[in-house]
């Protein structure tokens, strides 16, 4: 906590000293409050409440239990479906809180997204189509966050598109210690597409393991569909793990895992951050030949979506080191040596 004194000349008083304190508010939506509770713990300072009600005709409305005056306000919110709610609900009620929060007079509001919906859509890849991912960053901007931090966005342009500083945080430090424990040497780690293959570079890298790469044809007429076609590198009597930004409904990661095997892999296993799992996205999974699919915890997964292969691994954590060092205006990029920038 630090302090500063102000004097301020009062002609004839005597002279009066103020003593601000800088605060940190931290505050969840109802998306993803176990992750939030779990960074709250990690910072050491309690969950606040917003208060959040919904009316008869689906309205909703927040009204924060404490004064924000002056304060360093996070508001901590993954975009997707929750019990009552689907993804936009969840955008709208990030959007209403950091609202609240800017009227409240907090000094400072920081948008923190574990998942950033819409990040598929940064770009038009054919006419008449939005660019939603910066639609959402410039709504985040109006309703008043002044800073954004996320975690492995879907492409780095997103950064961009917000107007003030964002923190792209990643999660290969957590991916790869649970790798360690289970991979031999002489992996192979293995982008599914080609625009994949810096991340799986920075995976190899740590790992000290080779890389290969999926060729895969996505179609352009139908969402969600995407064909594995071969393998570039050698896979032969190896194991291999995938690494991705997001599973969502598994198509690519089994249709790779197929290619792979065919390809005389030895075992496959998936790694990836956000555990979107949409759709077919479980049955998928349950009847493919991965051997285990390891996927953070940015996004809520109901126990009906748990499996036995799955393995959820914390990015709380991260998430804690990140905002105490915004609070505190350290150096994030320190945190990841750097290797978010990339």
């Amino acid at each position: 906590m630090s302090t500063s004194t102000d004097s301020f000349d009062g002609g004839d008083d005597p002279t009066m000293e103020v003593i601000t304190k800088k605060r940190l508010h931290l505050f969840s939506g109802r998306a993803n409050r176990p992750l939030a509770s779990e960074i709250a713990g990690s910072l050491g300072v309690p969950l606040g409440n917003a208060n959040l009600v919904n009316f008869a005709n689906g309205e909703l409305k927040c009204k924060f239990g404490e004064s924000l005056r002056g304060g360093d306000v996070f508001i901590v919110q993954s975009h997707s479906s929750f019990d009552g709610g689907s993804l936009n609900d969840a955008i709208m009620e990030q959007l209403i809180m950091i609202d609240a929060a800017r009227r409240a007079s907090a000094k400072r509001i920081t948008a923190v997204v574990p998942f950033y919906g819409y990040g598929r859509q940064d770009r038009k890849s054919a006419g008449r189509e939005p660019i939603t991912a910066r639609l959402l960053a410039d709504m985040l901007r109006a309703a008043g966050a002044e800073r954004l931090v996320s975690i492995d966005l879907h492409s780095g342009q997103i950064q961009g598109f917000f107007d003030g500083p964002v923190d792209h945080l990643t999660s290969v430090p957590v991916l790869v210690n649970r790798l360690r424990d289970l991979v031999p040497d002489g992996c192979v780690i293995v982008s599914p597409d080609a625009g994949r293959v810096k991340v799986a570079e920075r995976y190899a890298g740590r790992l000290g393991a080779d890389i290969a790469s999926v060729y895969k044809k996505r179609s352009v007429d139908v969402a969600n569909e995407a064909e594995a076609l071969g393998i570039m590198g050698d896979v032969e009597g190896r194991v291999c793990v995938i690494v991705d930004d997001m599973i969502d409904t598994a198509g690519t990661i089994c249709s790779a895992t197929e290619q792979l095997l065919d390809s005389g892999a030895l075992d496959v296993m998936a790694a990836c951050t956000h555990g979107v799992f949409s759709g077919p996205a479980i049955d998928r999974l349950k009847n493919s030949a991965l051997s285990r699919v390891i996927v953070t915890n940015t996004l809520p997964i109901p126990s009906e979506k748990k499996f036995d292969r799955l393995e959820v691994l914390s990015v709380a954590p991260i998430f804690a080191r990140t905002l105490r060092a915004v609070y505190t205006d350290s150096s994030v990029s320190e945190i990841f040596d750097g290797e978010n920038q990339s």
